[in-house]
């Protein structure tokens, strides 16, 4: 017998009503009740959420394709199944089953980029905390066949930035081709994406150079540098870390660092189009560069002579596909990734949107819902 839930009508939540208003906190907004909900989605009562870089970006609408609006945002939501929409057939997953809310809500899984393995890239997809509310509140609506199941051994707050962070990168990673032994240079590897990065890389085998990246806002200047953080991705297993700051010449390191030849990859999830220049410069014959990170209204610029007789493939890399989530979950899992974060209430979330702005976040932020 299923479990049997008490929904409220009203929740917590963090709205924006557009990109200059102050981050609103509330606690009436709707929960959509069981019989509201259509067959195929289910509604989650969540425990926790990650904040993600790209829910600053659709805060502030930094990107080409504008959020709705109002917003509510977040998409590394996990928690527990609360209600499934009646009529819903063949459902993977039951009332009661934890699971986790990642960016991408819904894909329809029949158009072209669905049926060769791009979800994420669906003609007619939706997106949490962005196309459609997301996790920062108490209750999300999402559909069954997105959901992703939580491992047991794995807490909530650990899985909520597998989810996102944790998928982006494992993706990238075992797109870039980069096979045992060889080098991977992780522009940005302090912050968020970057040290789950580096278990990652470090988890399949590959060789690390750490880069502790330099970005410029049109707001303020962020950087990922310091002691704390060289601290971090070394205990991680990055075999070298160079700063911009202690540099004269970040290409020549790089190169110097991976055993005069360059990287085999580069996997950039630094928010600047700088750190993919640079890229050209430091990959050996036949590298790699993986582009993740997602600048705000950026070009990326790449020296087409070196691209071409460097042998050089640039692809882009997009979050991941449902079995990309459940092989970056199992991996952590395992205990082979473990995400650094600290725990907040959601009033935290204006200050820790200040926090990425300003490069101070080390590891990743998790909101208790709960709170």
């Amino acid at each position: 017998m299923a479990p049997q839930f008490t929904i409220p009508k009203t929740q917590k939540a963090a709205i924006v009503e557009k990109p200059d208003a102050p981050l609103k906190i509330v606690d009436n907004h709707p929960v959509k009740q069981p019989e509201e909900l259509a067959p195929g989605e289910c509604l989650v009562e969540l425990d926790c959420s990650g904040v993600c870089h790209t829910d600053l970006h659709a805060r502030n609408n930094d990107w080409p394709i504008p959020a709705k609006l109002p917003l509510i945002g977040g998409h590394e939501g996990v928690g527990r199944i609360v209600a499934i929409g009646q009529h819903t057939q063949n459902s993977p997953v039951k009332i009661g089953d934890r699971v986790g809310i990642k960016w991408l809500a819904y894909s329809c899984l029949d158009c072209e980029p669905c049926r060769k393995g791009l979800e994420q890239s669906c003609l007619n997809g939706k997106y949490s905390g962005f196309t459609v509310d997301g996790t920062f509140s108490q209750y999300v609506v999402s559909w069954v066949t997105h959901v992703s199941p939580i491992p047991e051994n794995l807490s909530s707050a650990e899985a909520a930035s597998i989810l996102c962070a944790g998928v982006t990168v494992y993706r990238a990673i075992k797109y870039s081709g980069a096979k045992i032994g060889e080098w991977i240079v992780l522009p940005g590897a302090g912050g968020g994406l970057g040290h789950l990065a580096v278990q990652y890389a470090v988890a399949m085998g590959l060789r690390v150079v750490a880069v502790a990246r330099s970005t410029y806002d049109t707001r303020i200047a962020r950087t990922d540098t310091g002691a704390e953080k060289k601290d971090l991705v070394m205990r991680l297993g990055a075999e070298k870390w160079i700063d911009f700051r202690e540099t004269k010449d970040l290409v020549k390191d790089i190169v110097e660092a991976t055993d005069g030849f360059g990287a085999h990859a580069a996997v950039v999830t630094a928010a600047n189009s700088e750190a993919y220049a640079q890229a050209i410069d430091y990959l050996r014959m036949g590298g790699k560069l993986m582009v993740v990170g997602l600048p705000a209204r950026a070009n990326l610029s790449a020296d087409i002579f070196f691209t071409v007789a460097k042998s050089i493939s640039i692809l882009g890399s997009y979050v991941g596909n449902r079995q990309d989530a459940r092989e970056a979950l199992d991996i952590a899992s395992r205990g082979k990734v473990k995400c650094f974060f600290a725990l907040k209430p959601l009033s935290a979330l204006s200050e820790t949107y200040e926090g990425l702005e300003q490069g101070k976040v080390v590891g990743r932020i998790v909101l208790n819902m709960k709170d």
